[in-house]
């Protein structure tokens, strides 16, 4: 026990030190928990070995994990259903084009330029051809984008990108057993009861019971998580989809919301955003740099030249365009997933999944960036988001000066 405590209290501090960098610097905090992860983890392997960090400890993975899962979720609970139908073919058409552009052009730059062979170059386009819904609702958080139709198409357009990514891994090398059938059944009929079931448990149970809905959703989270990954995918998968067919029982309440985020992002997303970062194997990267500069600028070209035009048919602001762009060029989750499935199955080296991830994780990093500083579109930021923004931070301290009485449970 006093192993874990010293490793939890390792990995808080480092979160916190990106923290006071993210402020310092004006960048996403996620990013810097990434480079944070990258710089610790090359650091402790080299002078106390590959397990210094504890990365691979099974209860910090399931941390990390249960990090992605909430942020995954809330980015669902974001979306508007109105806004979606509205949006569908700015949606389809940009997630569609986001897919496909990396995954067949990365496929060939791996098979025909690096010389891989045909299964690591098609899971090389399948890592890369993802867009990280985690990094990029993070990055809507906190600019106040997700409270716009704009930051709302994003998070759409990154669904529809990332469940492409799934098709191709599931259709191309995960194995279809009953068990993947008992998954699918199960999730549709879990998305079929919940939007009914749900409003009748909170209007009963919330206002007398401490914390029931963060009590049900980890519990609707971590029994979909399991049966996916007793089904052989992952933990992830049903979450944002989760968090689409519950946002009108639980969206509506902010401040729920807002507590939500606090253990999400205060607690859980900075061991995932770390731990990403801390797998990347710098001197792999440095005795073959023109793999990782190839599959990096094939990616990024990819996503660009894909993306621009469909994008430009939607959005005619070029900064709305080009931000927009960046960001769905953007990657992590899925294409850790992607990479990781890949090697625990043999599909490619080592070397091969070292240089996947940190073109994932550098392709979290500099497109966000970029967007961030050049092409951020504050003229969407209207009034009202601001307003909006100023009454939640408005609330959050209230809370703290005046807390309400805790709520006494049910007897």
């Amino acid at each position: 026990m006093e192993h874990a405590f010293t490793i939890a209290a390792l990995w808080v501090g480092l979160a916190l030190a990106a923290t006071f960098l993210a402020a310092r610097f004006r960048v996403s905090g996620a990013l810097l928990e990434i480079a944070v992860g990258v710089v610790a983890g090359t650091i402790a392997t080299s002078y106390w070995g590959p397990e210094a960090l504890g990365a691979r400890l099974p209860w910090l993975t399931f941390v990390a994990g249960s990090g992605a899962v909430l942020l995954t979720f809330l980015a669902g609970a974001e979306l508007d259903p109105a806004t979606m139908r509205a949006r569908w073919k700015e949606v389809l058409g940009v997630g569609l084009v986001s897919f496909a552009a990396p995954f067949l052009g990365c496929t060939a730059i791996a098979r025909f330029i690096l010389g891989w062979s045909p299964a690591s170059s098609w899971l090389a386009g399948i890592a890369l051809s993802t867009t990280s819904m985690a990094v990029v609702y993070a990055v809507m958080l906190e600019t106040g984008l997700n409270k716009t139709d704009f930051g709302k198409g994003i998070l759409g357009a990154c669904f529809v990108t990332d469940l492409g990514t799934v098709l191709a891994l599931g259709l191309m090398f995960a194995p279809f057993t009953w068990r993947t059938a008992v998954f699918v059944v199960g999730c549709v009929a879990a998305f079929a009861v919940l939007p009914v079931l749900t409003p009748r448990l909170v209007n009963h149970y919330a206002n007398r019971t401490a914390a029931f809905r963060t009590k049900w959703v980890l519990f609707i989270l971590f029994g979909l998580g399991a049966l996916s990954l007793w089904a052989g995918s992952e933990a992830v998968l049903p979450a944002y989809v989760a968090g689409m067919v519950l946002s009108p029982a639980l969206g509506a309440d902010q401040a729920f919301i807002r507590r939500l985020r606090t253990l999400t992002i205060g607690f859980l997303s900075p061991f995932y955003f770390l731990r990403a970062g801390s797998l990347v194997s710098l001197p792999a990267l440095a005795a073959a740099p023109l793999a990782f500069l190839a599959l990096f600028g094939g990616k990024i070209a990819t996503k660009i030249f894909g993306l621009v035009p469909v994008v430009g048919l939607f959005r005619k602001d070029p900064k709305e365009r080009w931000y927009y762009t960046l960001l769905m060029s953007t990657g992590l989750t899925f294409g850790t997933i992607s990479a990781l499935f890949g090697l625990s199955h043999g599909l490619v080296t080592q070397e091969q999944y070292s240089h996947l991830v940190a073109v994932v994780i550098g392709s979290a990093v500099v497109p966000t960036v970029v967007a961030g500083i050049a092409f951020l579109p504050r003229h969407l930021l209207t009034t009202r988001v601001a307003e909006e923004l100023t009454a939640e931070a408005a609330a959050v301290v209230e809370r703290r000066t005046n807390p309400p009485p805790e709520p006494m449970e049910e007897g």
